[in-house]
């Protein structure tokens, strides 16, 4: 212990034992490596603010009813068997719930992907140890479903109850026109194919 203290003290008055500031608020994976991250894979989320440059607040003050705007919307009619792709792009952390709901509205299949992405910040500025960045893509879910007998605004509806929290990232739903669906494994084809019957 006392060689310890010695070596450092030392090392202290000599080079010193910590980085300097501007070392610190930019990561020293930036200037000892040369690197953006040495996590590689992960979004860096903002940790520290630096003295002087507060955030721009987001109030979530977005009626529901404007949260996802949808021009053009294919309805369902019996017998009439439209298919449509409805995507959804949205929090990981909101991917439970909106599983369950699209369950209870009686969808027969989804596809979910990991995406990285990020929309038009809305001059809200994203900070990395202090200092203020350039947007960054952040983690996603995108959830991909073909439905003709469940309607589409029905399922519009429902993920955007179940999305909308009126802040910045809260997703966003396109929707698309399906010439065909083919189930692989019967060879059934179009309204047939998307309904889980045996």
């Amino acid at each position: 212990m006392v060689t310890i203290t010695i070596a450092f003290a030392i090392i202290k008055k000599v080079i010193g034992l910590r980085v300097t500031r501007e070392e610190e608020m930019t990561g020293l994976d930036a200037t000892e490596h040369g690197l953006p991250s040495a996590y590689a894979g992960f979004a860096m989320s903002p940790e520290y603010i630096e003295e002087g440059n507060e955030p721009v607040v987001v109030d979530g003050d977005v009626p529901v009813a404007e949260a996802v705007t949808v021009k053009k919307v294919p309805s369902f009619e019996e017998g009439d068997h439209k298919f449509t792709k409805v995507e959804i792009v949205c929090k990981e952390s909101r991917f439970e719930a909106l599983k369950s709901a699209m369950m209870n509205i009686g969808i027969t299949g989804m596809t979910v992907s990991h995406v990285l992405g990020c929309g038009l910040q809305k001059g809200k500025p994203e900070y990395y140890r202090g200092v203020q960045v350039e947007a960054t893509l952040l983690p996603k879910v995108q959830v991909d479903v073909v439905v003709s007998k469940v309607p589409v605004r029905t399922l519009i509806e429902t993920a955007k109850k179940v999305l909308y929290t009126g802040h910045i990232g809260d997703g966003k739903i396109f929707v698309y026109d399906v010439e065909n669906v083919i189930k692989v494994r019967t060879g059934e084809e179009g309204y047939d194919a998307l309904q889980d019957v045996e």
